[in-house]
C-alpha cells in the first residue's frame, strides 16, 4: 500500500528506540534496510527517531536503504525531494515537526501551500532503490536492522518463508528484524530469530 503517514506505528518505533538503538550506537557503520518503504514516511520516521536518540555525530553513520517494488516509478523522486502534504505530517508531535520539517519552497514544482519538506540532515541518510523482495536477493549483507511492514501479508505463505530466510542471511550476527503486528513468524523460520519483546514483532537474529 503506497499511502502512509509519519509515525504511523509509534509503538514499534519506541521498541526500536529502547531495544535496538543501544546496539546500533555501538557500531561504526549502521546499515538499515526498510523493505517496502512506499513513498517514504516510514524510513523518514525511523531516521528522525534515530537522530533524536543518537546525537548528530553517530547519526552521520546511519544509512537507511529504502526499497519498494514501485510499479509506478514515482517513489524515488518523491523520497529524494521528501516533500509531503499536511495530511501525512499532521500527526507528528509539534516539537518534532518544528525541528525536522520546513515549509516546502514555493518555487518547487512539487510544492503546494500545504506541503512540508524533511530537513537536509535527515534526507541525507535515506537512499531509495527499486527492489522486488521475491527475487530473494538482499540489497547487501551487513545489515544491522531490517524493517518490513505491511508487505509480507501480501505474499503467499511459502513466499513469506523464503523472504524471511533471505532477511536472516542478510543480517549481521545479533541483527534485528521488525515486521507488522499482524504477521507472526511462520513456524518454518521461528528457529532463526528470538523475540525481543512480547508486545511487538521485534526479533533478534540467531546465528546458525
Amino acid at each position: 500500500m503506497a499511502f502512509t503517514y509519519f509515525f504511523r506505528d509509534l509503538h514499534t518505533l519506541e521498541m526500536i528506540r529502547d531495544k535496538v538503538v543501544p546496539y546500533l550506537r555501538s557500531r561504526r557503520y549502521i546499515h538499515i534496510w526498510d523493505a517496502g518503504c512506499a513513498m517514504g514516511p516510514e524510513p523518514y520516521s525511523l531516521a528522525i527517531m534515530l537522530r533524536e536518540n543518537m546525537g548528530s555525530m553517530i547519526f552521520r553513520n546511519v544509512n537507511i536503504h529504502a526499497t519498494d517494488i514501485d510499479n509506478s516509478s514515482l517513489f524515488g523522486d518523491i523520497i529524494q525531494k521528501a516533500i509531503y502534504p499536511e495530511e501525512q505530517v499532521k500527526r507528528i508531535p509539534r516539537d518534532i515537526f518544528d525541528k525536522y520539517f520546513t515549509a516546502a519552497e514555493q518555487d518547487s514544482a512539487a510544492a503546494k501551500d500545504d506541503q512540508f519538506q524533511v530537513i537536509d540532515e535527515i534526507r541525507k541518510r535515506i537512499r531509495f532503490q527499486q527492489h522486488n523482495l521475491l527475487t530473494l536477493q538482499p540489497i547487501r549483507s551487513d545489515l544491522l536492522l531490517i524493517v518490513c511492514k505491511n508487505v509480507l501479508l501480501h505474499f503467499q505463505p511459502a513466499e513469506r518463508v523464503e523472504v524471511i530466510k533471505m532477511f536472516h542471511a542478510a543480517l549481521e550476527d545479533d541483527g534485528y528484524f521488525v515486521t507488522e503486528q499482524t504477521q507472526k513468524l511462520p513456524p518454518e523460520v521461528e528457529h532463526l530469530f528470538e523475540p525481543v519483546v512480547s508486545n511487538a514483532q521485534l526479533f533478534r537474529k540467531i546465528s546458525q
